[in-house]
């Protein structure tokens, strides 16, 4: 794994880029955070953009293509309109503000040696067999509670599967649910979730699917739910596994909740791992240290490290993380945790609160190693 971390001091914009190679395909994560220098939103973006062309330009970079774009943005409903409305990727714009006081941030995900198009709002990477199907941005504001739109939205986003003879139960891999208020409309997105689910073969006697459920404003001022997918097509069920970390997890389907915590990925060359949004939790289900979030975020890490060790890999594998902090106060000593943790690994931490309104703190991460699994395709 290769980390660089690159400060462009003349327009304020540091990118924090990693970098892994194996077989044909290398994979990059780049979170680039742009320095508040009391300007505003627009002046901001076009120093993050400049950030962006450097990025792209680096020789690390040289003939990848960008599979999808996540701003975490500090009010999406005015800031939205400011971007362009053609992308070469799919593309979600979020309210979660950056805490480090500027209005915007962002996390690429670049490839190298793949086949890279777009169809139905969906970016497609075709290679060796697979298609990898990353659809972001997903709204429905045709109804006016977080069930309703929670259903129509997976329903739509079902029918986008067809189109790549997938289904949700079979096909896919990863789910981002942000949900507005998330301490009123959450409990409408869990029924509404957990009813398509059955309906569509996803129960606790089956599988779910890794996911975060997490506080997040959409920018269509009547979208209270908006949703994020990966899907795989091309291969074998063997391929994929479920991680449980039951010394330090429960299953969620106890606390009524329908997701895993965590999935694992295995190709012939490399394994991935995909991490749940992950907080402070016991195997009991019950929050420990509330109040406290060091202790929340030494038990939060712990649970992570667990899930990673069931997958075959330690933090020194992971690519990228996220973390979702309900009080901005903590946002100081949760950094310099951070930083003094994982000084390499690209980061952006927000302002978006955890479902429970005790967990102070969650996170979320996506890791990858090389493997030689005889019985697989490279990926």
């Amino acid at each position: 794994m290769d980390y660089k971390s690159i400060n462009i001091e003349e327009i304020g914009v540091q990118i924090e880029l990693t970098r892994f190679a194996a077989g044909e395909v290398d994979e990059l994560h780049a979170i680039l955070h742009v320095e508040h220098r009391n300007d505003m939103f627009e002046e901001q973006l076009a120093r993050l953009n400049k950030g962006e062309e450097a990025l792209m330009k680096l020789d690390v970079t040289e003939g990848a293509k960008v599979v999808f774009k996540r701003y975490f943005l500090s009010d999406a409903t005015n800031q939205a309109p400011y971007f362009k409305e053609n992308h070469d990727c799919t593309v979600s714009y979020i309210q979660q503000p950056p805490l480090d006081g500027s209005k915007v941030a962002v996390w690429f995900y670049l490839q190298r040696g793949t086949a890279v198009s777009q169809m139905n709002g969906s970016t497609v990477i075709s290679h060796n067999g697979y298609q990898h199907i990353w659809t972001m941005g997903l709204m429905n504001t045709t109804a006016d509670t977080s069930y309703m739109q929670t259903w129509k939205t997976l329903f739509t986003y079902i029918d986008t599967l067809k189109l790549f003879n997938a289904t949700l139960e079979a096909n896919c891999i990863r789910t981002w649910f942000f949900v507005r208020d998330v301490d009123t409309q959450y409990n409408g997105l869990v029924k509404s979730r957990r009813e398509c689910f059955a309906e569509q073969g996803l129960t606790p006697d089956t599988h779910f699917i890794a996911s975060t459920g997490i506080g997040g404003t959409p920018a269509d001022p009547k979208a209270l739910v908006q949703m994020g997918c990966y899907a795989l097509t091309g291969f074998d069920p063997a391929q994929q596994r479920y991680l449980y970390a039951p010394t330090h997890l429960n299953k969620t389907y106890e606390y009524g909740v329908t997701f895993e915590r965590g999935t694992l990925m295995q190709y012939g060359d490399r394994n991935h791992v995909y991490i749940s949004g992950t907080a402070s939790i016991n195997n009991h289900g019950e929050v420990l240290h509330v109040g406290n979030v060091q202790k929340q975020t030494f038990r939060m890490w712990e649970n992570v490290e667990t899930l990673l060790a069931e997958g075959g890999m330690t933090y020194d594998d992971v690519m990228q993380i996220v973390v979702y902090l309900r009080d901005c106060a903590d946002f100081q000593v949760v950094k310099q945790m951070f930083d003094e943790k994982f000084p390499h690994i690209p980061t952006v931490i927000t302002l978006a609160p955890v479902c429970r309104p005790t967990w102070l703190i969650e996170m979320e991460c996506m890791a990858v190693k090389k493997a030689q699994n005889a019985d697989f395709r490279d990926f």
